[in-house]
């Protein structure tokens, strides 16, 4: 059983009308770890998210989450799993203390028992000395952090999160950051998706890049880095017509490009007279290009290469089927409830 993948799907396609959201997802996540679903706009990865959640069943495929089956399995899978949205789901008017012990009785965890774990919880994410305080009181960061203590009272073993740090100040993205590290390291298989590829990078062990529908890449992100050669070539145009100049005398080597902060990039192999003789060749004046920085593949080069547009948020960006499908519910369905 402890080789089995915590999460695995295969062939999951699902449609609303003649719009088709997924075309055939494939995924395995190792128990136990951090995995990442990176996409643009529309791609689909709340639907995915959706199916393996039961919230929504696929049209076509498989799927199984702690070795149940997501359709055949629904309350059981329910059970064995916690759903976080985007969006902080604890009740402002109580207490955090409160609103740890109501989740614990809604688990119908004895009262004894639903106090003893909330204390638990609340000293796990840094919340006791705030226990006694009404919610409406909290920083974004500490409803984010109570938000994850409330889906942790039925001791799941999958927990899906969905864009966990939206709308955190740095400081509180991080801290949020360690405590989901440390849910992987005490054995929670935790899959999330997040509009930050620095998050992606920062904390999970595998990343699958949807688009479209499709898996088209998957990997750690070294691997992911891997596939996109050298280095990428970031030249700053000296005004909007030298930024037009420039875009085409570099034609279809552009890999990135930013008219608002007149910026394009280029692969190069990072070489000093490589860079130079690009230089010579697309501004022989010397006039065109105010300054030039070469940098490390990214993740961000890995997005743009294979899904043609750079990464940005999914609040405003999903497909009409997917936003008014996850209207229909709320943020995080807690389960066994």
């Amino acid at each position: 059983m402890s080789d089995e993948p915590a999460i695995s799907a295969s062939g999951l396609r699902k449609s609303y009308g003649a719009v088709t959201v997924l075309s055939g997802v494939d995924l395995q996540v190792a128990r136990g770890s951090v995995f990442a679903l990176l996409g643009p706009n529309g791609a689909g990865k709340t639907t995915t998210v959706r199916i393996l959640s039961t919230l929504t069943p696929p049209d076509a495929g498989t799927a199984r989450v702690a070795g149940l089956d997501v359709v055949q399995e629904r309350r059981r899978v329910r059970k064995a799993i916690s759903l976080t949205g985007q969006h902080a789901a604890v009740d402002e008017l109580q207490t955090g203390e409160e609103n740890l012990r109501m989740m614990g009785r809604l688990h119908r965890l004895p009262r004894a028992r639903a106090r003893r774990r909330a204390a638990e919880l609340l000293e796990r994410f840094d919340l006791t000395e705030a226990a006694g305080r009404r919610v409406a009181t909290y920083s974004g960061g500490m409803r984010r952090r109570l938000d994850l203590a409330a889906g942790l009272v039925g001791d799941p073993q999958v927990i899906f999160l969905d864009e966990p740090t939206t709308g955190l100040d740095p400081r509180s993205r991080r801290a949020l950051w360690d405590v989901v590290t440390g849910l992987a390291d005490g054995g929670v298989t935790v899959l999330l998706t997040t509009q930050y590829l620095e998050e992606a990078d920062r904390l999970a062990g595998r990343i699958a890049l949807l688009d479209a529908g499709r898996i088209v890449a998957q990997g750690t992100a070294g691997e992911l880095k891997d596939r996109i050669p050298g280095r990428r070539l970031d030249l700053v145009a000296a005004g909007p017509a030298d930024y037009e100049a420039l875009e085409r005398a570099l034609g279809a080597r552009t890999t990135q490009r930013d008219p608002a902060r007149l910026t394009l990039g280029v692969t190069t192999g990072g070489d000093a007279a490589e860079i130079r003789a690009l230089l010579d060749e697309i501004d022989p004046a010397r006039t065109a290009v105010r300054r030039f920085t070469v940098n490390e593949t990214t993740l961000d080069d890995v997005f743009l290469a294979l899904t043609g547009q750079a990464a940005t948020t999914e609040t405003a960006g999903a497909t009409t089927n997917e936003a008014a499908n996850e209207a229909a519910t709320s943020d995080r369905e807690h389960t066994g409830v």
